[in-house]
Order: C-alpha cells, then structure tokens, then sequence
C-alpha cells in the first residue's frame, strides 16, 4: 500500500503529461466522463482494498509459516528478483483466468470497461477481486515472506500504469521480453483477432511461452471496450454489471448443473434455455460507437470539480486510516462512494442525480461534523458551498434546444445534464 501511495502523485504528473501531449496533437484520447468514470473506479478499487485486504494477507501467512519448503532471506538480492519474475508468472495465469472463467471476468471485467485507452484507463482497477489472491499462494510454500510479495506485487501494478498509453508506438527489443504500450493496447481491444491475447502483467514471456501472444497489426487497429457495452458512468455499476448477467442467468436456467456453469464454465457461455428466452444481441464491430452523452459544458465542468474534491477526500482517507474511529472510517467511505455515483449518474446525463446534488452538498458536512471531523468537515463544508453557486449557476445557464419546424418531427428538450 505504501509503495501505491508514493507511486499516485506520480501517476498524476504523467496523466497531465498525457493530457498535454493529447492537446497539442489533437488526437482525442480523453474524453472527460470515461476519464471521471476510470479515475472514479481506481478510488472504489483503493477504498475496497482497505476493507477486504486483511482476509488474503492472513491467509498467506498462516500458509507461510506452516507448509513453507524454504525460508528465503527478504534481504538477498537475489530472492527479490525471483520473486518478482514468479510473481508475474502468477499474474498471468490470474488474469488470465480472470478472462477465461465467468466468474472471475466479472471482477476484472471493469478494467476493460473504458471505450478509451489512456493512462486514467490504467487505474480503472476493480473493487471485487475476492479470489486472485489463490494464484499467489504457490509463494508462500516456496518460502516467500509476505511483506517482500506485497511490495513485488505493488511493484508489479506500479510498472503496468505507463502501458496504457496510444502516444508511444512499438519498442524495439521491449517488444519480445517486456509488456509494452503496443502489446498490451491489444490486449485492451475488442477486435475478434485480438481477445483473449496478451495477459502479461511485466514480461510478455509467458505470452510467446503459452501461445496467448499476438502483436499489434498495422491493418487492425484495436477498438477499446467490451462486446457487452457498459453504457454508463457509474463506478458501481461498472464493478456489477457482470454479476448481475450471471446471477440472472443462473437463476433463470431449469438444470442445475447449468446453474453452476454459468459461474464456473467459460467467459461468455450462457445456457440453451437462457440464450432463447433472453436473447443478447451484439452488434458488429462495424457499429460500434462510444458511449458519449453530450453534456451541458457547465454541468461537465461542475463534475469535474466534483471529481477533484472526491479525489482530496480519498488522499485524507488514506493517509488518515489509521488514525480514524471506526465510525469516521465509515462516513468518509460512504462520502466517497455515494460521490462517485452521484457523479457517474451526472455524466450518464440523469436529471435526478442533479436534482440530489443540493441535499449532498448540505448533509454530508453535518455528517462530517456529527463524526467528530470538526476541520475536515469545514473544509468539505466551504467545498460544498462552492459547489452549490456552481450546481445553481450550471442549471441556471441551461438553454433548452429549439423545436425544429418540420412536420411530426420535434426534437426533445436538452436535459439539465
């Protein structure tokens, strides 16, 4: 956790390189709701960490010190760098898997959510990985201390955040051992030739080793997304869209095995019975176009800074942790949860969510205070206030669109978002 928390202002100054490589060559790889929507998922990821994180350390532990074959000395070298090449050997058959089996895509399924491939695209991480931690154990029998694989693993996901970029293009003899911008774009592409290819986390071995490689083809530049569109902006949803299929299916299939296999059997299978009463439709790639709701430039702006204040919240939640009572641990959780709805229902264009934003603004200060936050508190308080001339002045300056005169045709009004 440490290593990640020295590793975000990092993260930060290289997205607003990106942004400002991305405006100079006016190549449009930002959009600001999928931008929100990824930076949104990575806070969620962060806050879930906290709250889950403790039942796989101990397991690895208890592990560790009963069935360990060696006891390897965290201080070599040596053991270091073992443990971060075997640690990517688990990587890729844990994301792998999380690809080929329904139930594990369902977790992992919002990294791949992003129509866009950008480095904000990078820490659209998931808030449900109940079960990576299994491939990880293999560690701890060979004698790997706990601490040294949660520093690697750190390490690892650090070294993954500068490959989702479009701004660099192939690298030489990269290409062949490490995981790079070029082949882990395919990766991230919905492209027929290109699914289920390229699951390295640093080196791109295990890939060339187990025939799941393919590089990125000059004549089949890779389209971002899923087959399954998202279609929203809400963080949450992102993390349940999946499970809400699967459980879906599983209860509407009749045989019981089949219950069974639509969580365990290979990503994307659905029963007979299942596909014919509730048929999918997926479009050809052809028609594939980008979920965009066009956005009220206030109402963006006023996400924006909504998004801004969440991330300040996040960072005090962080450093804070250990220092907060349960219940404060609890109100700021919430404050930072409820936010990333509410603003990924803004920039899904939802009027109720707009209509919300006030009563947020005014409870959650008190909330603060009630918790015993007294400056926190006035801080949210003064950000709440801006907010509000902000969220008056956006709804304030909205400007309906006219009725076009043509027979039996009338354009609907623009909606406040």
């Amino acid at each position: 956790m440490t290593v990640i928390l020295f590793a975000i202002p990092l993260f930060f100054i290289l997205i607003a390189l990106e942004l400002v490589v991305d405006a100079r060559k006016k190549t449009g790889h930002y959009r600001a709701n999928d931008a929100i929507t990824s930076l949104s998922a990575g806070v969620l990821s962060r806050v879930m960490t906290l709250a889950h994180q403790l039942i796989p350390f101990t397991i690895y532990v208890l592990i560790f010190e009963a069935v360990s074959v060696f006891t390897l000395d965290a201080s070599a070298w040596w053991v270091w760098l073992l443990a971060f090449v075997l640690y990517d050997f688990c990587y890729y058959w844990n994301h792998r898997m999380g690809h080929e089996m329904s139930l594990l895509w369902a977790a992992h399924v919002v990294h791949h959510s992003s129509e866009d491939y950008n480095l904000t695209t990078a820490l659209r991480q998931t808030s449900g990985a109940l079960f990576s931690w299994v491939f990880y154990l293999p560690l701890a029998v060979l004698g790997f201390p706990p601490e040294l694989i949660i520093t690697v693993g750190a390490l690892n996901l650090v070294y993954q955040f500068w490959v989702h970029t479009q701004h660099i293009s192939t690298l030489g003899w990269m290409e062949k051992w490490f995981v790079t911008p070029s082949n882990h774009r395919v990766h991230h592409a919905q492209n027929r030739v290109y699914i289920d290819k390229n699951y390295g986390g640093v080196f791109i071995i295990w890939d060339r080793l187990f025939n799941t490689f393919i590089p990125e083809l000059p004549d089949e530049p890779p389209v971002y997304g899923i087959r399954g569109a998202l279609k929203s902006f809400n963080p949450i949803w992102a993390n349940l869209q999946v499970y809400s299929q699967l459980a879906h299916d599983s209860y509407h299939t009749r045989k019981w095995r089949d219950k069974l296999r639509v969580w365990f059997g290979r990503t994307g299978w659905r029963p007979d019975d299942v596909t014919e009463a509730f048929p999918i439709e997926k479009r050809p790639l052809s028609e594939f176009k980008k979920f965009n709701p066009s956005l009220n430039a206030a109402v963006t702006k006023y996400s924006m800074v909504q998004h801004v204040v969440m991330l300040a919240v996040t960072l005090f939640f962080l450093l804070r942790f250990d220092a907060l009572s349960g219940a404060q641990q609890l109100i700021i959780a919430i404050t930072i949860i409820l936010l990333s709805i509410q603003n990924g229902f803004i920039l899904s264009k939802s009027r109720m969510a707009l209509a919300l934003e006030a009563p947020r603004l005014l409870v959650f200060p008190l909330l603060w205070y009630a918790g015993n936050l007294p400056i926190a508190g006035l801080l949210l308080a003064v950000s709440s206030l801006a907010s509000l001339i902000m969220l008056f002045l956006a709804v304030r300056h909205h400007q309906p669109r006219k009725i076009i005169n043509k027979p039996a045709v009338l354009t609907e009004p623009e909606n406040l978002a």
